[in-house]
């Protein structure tokens, strides 16, 4: 069953994305998907590296982000599509053709779209609640499943625009004003929605009141879908003046304070960090050489440079990890006081702690071997 239940996770994502791929190709061809494809890469790997970034101090492992990124591209996508898709039906059966469109872009898509987008971060708060250490985690998975959904759909947007209109030639809207609209002055606005839900799931994701663990979430869920909603109506039921308005008046400020938000938090992060080291040295757990280097990320880069240039890449990894283990036993040692779930976390943290600074001074002595 341990085995059984990630494989069959893995093969439904691959399943969902095979779908989405052939439904997108059999809309607007194979050709069209490639250029979509072409043209989505740029700014999901500008969005995909300002999430990495902001995630530096305490890096979420690899596996989950990877998932998250592929819930979005693959799950999310393939049940907004569905849903949607039915929607403007039922829209256009009851309310005459023409409207299901609008139905579905001011209803549908902002619930369904920014519930599914959210289901990986509600998931890790109550199933894997140590793997959060508060509002950055958040915003990275919300970001995470927002830029793999962003990805999908700027793919069929582009290869529709293409088959429309080719690459636009100035008079038409093409592949390159679908690319300036979608890639260059919104390429944060799905990441911007779902990072609201991510932000509600840290600040309550340590919290001991279920109510609060629901009613956050859920506040910021339905200021996801309202953001949403509003921008989606100043596409598709207002003019220009009115998107730009929307535009520059709401999302951009929004936006802002957003960044902001991730910048005080991120800074939060290194000061948490930066106070526990002196207690860790004091206690033995690291040297009191290492704490000015591990309380500055140039001092941990510049660290694992060096252990690279005199030892090897294998002892610049363990560096690596070593620097990640103080990181955890840092926000760790928050909680450690809280109960025996904390306190036992806290011990097997500080077991890795050891083993990691054991491994990397080993490699970096030339002794490991």
């Amino acid at each position: 069953m341990t085995v059984l239940v990630p494989v069959a996770g893995i093969v439904g994502l691959a399943l969902s994305g095979l779908f989405v791929l052939g439904l997108a190709t059999v809309r607007v061809g194979a050709l069209a998907v490639l250029i979509g494809v072409v043209a989505a890469v740029v700014p999901v790997l500008i969005v995909v590296a300002a999430f990495l970034w902001i995630d530096r101090w305490e890096p979420e492992p690899a596996k989950l982000l990877l998932l998250t990124f592929a819930w979005g591209a693959c799950v999310a996508t393939l049940t907004a599509l569905l849903v949607n898709d039915t929607a403007a039906a039922v829209g256009d059966l009851l309310l005459g053709e023409g409207h299901g469109g609008k139905v579905s872009a001011l209803v549908s898509a902002p619930l369904v779209e920014e519930a599914a987008k959210a289901v990986p971060v509600v998931a890790l708060m109550w199933r894997r609640s140590h793997e959060f250490d508060g509002v950055v985690d958040g915003i990275v998975y919300a970001g995470l499943s927002a830029a793999g959904f962003a990805f999908v759909e700027n793919v069929y947007y582009f290869g529709r625009a293409f088959v429309e209109h080719g690459f636009g030639d100035g008079t038409t809207a093409g592949v390159l004003a679908a690319f300036i609209l979608r890639g260059v002055l919104s390429p944060f606005a799905h990441p911007l929605f779902t990072v609201l839900i991510g932000i509600g799931v840290g600040l309550v994701v340590r919290s001991r009141s279920s109510g609060a663990k629901i009613a956050v979430p859920l506040a910021a869920y339905v200021a996801a879908v309202l953001l949403h909603a509003l921008w989606n109506a100043s596409a598709t039921l207002g003019g220009a003046e009115v998107f730009l308005n929307i535009y520059f008046l709401i999302m951009v400020p929004i936006f802002t304070a957003v960044v902001l938000i991730m910048m005080w938090q991120r800074r939060r992060e290194q000061r948490i960090i930066a106070a526990a080291l002196p207690d860790m040295a004091s206690a033995g757990w690291i040297a009191p050489s290492e704490v000015p280097l591990l309380a500055d990320l140039r001092g941990r880069r510049q660290w694992r440079r060096q252990a690279r240039k005199e030892s090897g890449r294998a002892a610049a990894k363990a560096v690596g990890e070593y620097q990640a283990a103080v990181t955890e036993l840092a926000f760790a040692r928050r909680w450690a006081d809280d109960d025996g779930e904390h306190a036992g976390r806290h011990a097997e943290l500080l077991a890795v702690l050891r083993q990691t600074r054991s491994r990397a001074v080993r490699l970096a002595s030339g002794t490991d071997g």
